[in-house]
């Protein structure tokens, strides 16, 4: 063991020891962005090779997430904005979150997936691969992830009223009635997360500060935490510090 890996080892512990009986978020939302600059930076030809770097690490942090006593994760893989790159990069991107979906959902583990997204914009193959995923953890009780491919946040709302309305034609609401009723827990009934609670928490990898749409809706309280790491050099300690960055906050959820 080296002597960085000694001191990587204290640290970590250290970060633990500071959360014992502090806050842990409930739900978990995290923007895995950076796998192709860590690529590039790693001297790859291809970038592909970031996001299967990335994929393996997920593992990693759901095994995190289980040990900090958290509920739900909610992993952005793909969004509705990625569909729209060349061919020649979505196809083998798309193969890739297959095969981690697919591997999430193998017997041994213990995690509940749930695929949250448009899938109607998804290669007929990745959509039915993504499905039965799904369908083969349904009686799984362990920690949720959802894996949100095809995801957009205004698509997600989007999504969401056209639901809504359609579920009331078809009962011979008016649209006067509609109007006279709606409110904001109706929309939330429809949206791809219902039932769940909103993410406490959502962490975005690779130092850029923003959502791009990563569940508009659900993080209208959530607290965010930005960390420089490329995904594919997310560490536990990295975990850990977005952890106690939450616990040490007052969320006032605007009161």
């Amino acid at each position: 063991m080296t002597a960085r890996s000694v001191v990587y080892s204290v640290y970590e512990r250290h970060l633990a020891r500071q959360l014992a009986g502090r806050p842990v978020p409930r739900h978990v939302g995290v923007i895995l962005d950076g796998n192709r600059r860590w690529a590039r930076d790693a001297g790859f030809d291809d970038v592909n090779d970031g996001h299967r770097v990335g994929g393996d690490k997920i593992v990693d942090l759901l095994a995190w997430c289980r040990d900090a006593g958290i509920d739900v994760v909610t992993l952005w893989l793909l969004s509705t904005d990625n569909l729209a790159r060349p061919a020649a990069e979505l196809e083998p991107l798309l193969a890739i979150i297959e095969n981690v979906v697919v591997g999430l959902a193998r017997p041994a583990n213990p995690w509940r997936v749930q695929v949250v997204g448009a899938l109607d914009l998804l290669p007929t193959r990745t959509a039915h691969a993504l499905k039965a995923a799904e369908e083969r953890t349904r009686d799984k009780h362990g920690l949720r992830v959802n894996v949100a491919v095809g995801y957009g946040g205004r698509q997600e709302i989007t999504d969401a009223v056209r639901s809504l309305l359609a579920e009331h034609a078809s009962r011979g609401t008016t649209i006067e009635e509609l109007a006279g009723l709606l409110d904001v827990d109706h929309i939330a009934d429809h949206l791809y997360t219902r039932g769940q609670p909103d993410p406490d928490l959502v962490i975005r990898t690779s130092g850029e500060q923003r959502l791009g749409g990563f569940l508009l809706w659900q993080s209208a309280h959530s607290e965010f935490y930005f960390c420089d790491a490329y995904w594919p050099d997310f560490r536990r300690v990295d975990f850990l510090r977005a952890l106690r960055d939450y616990a040490r906050r007052h969320r006032r959820f605007g009161g």
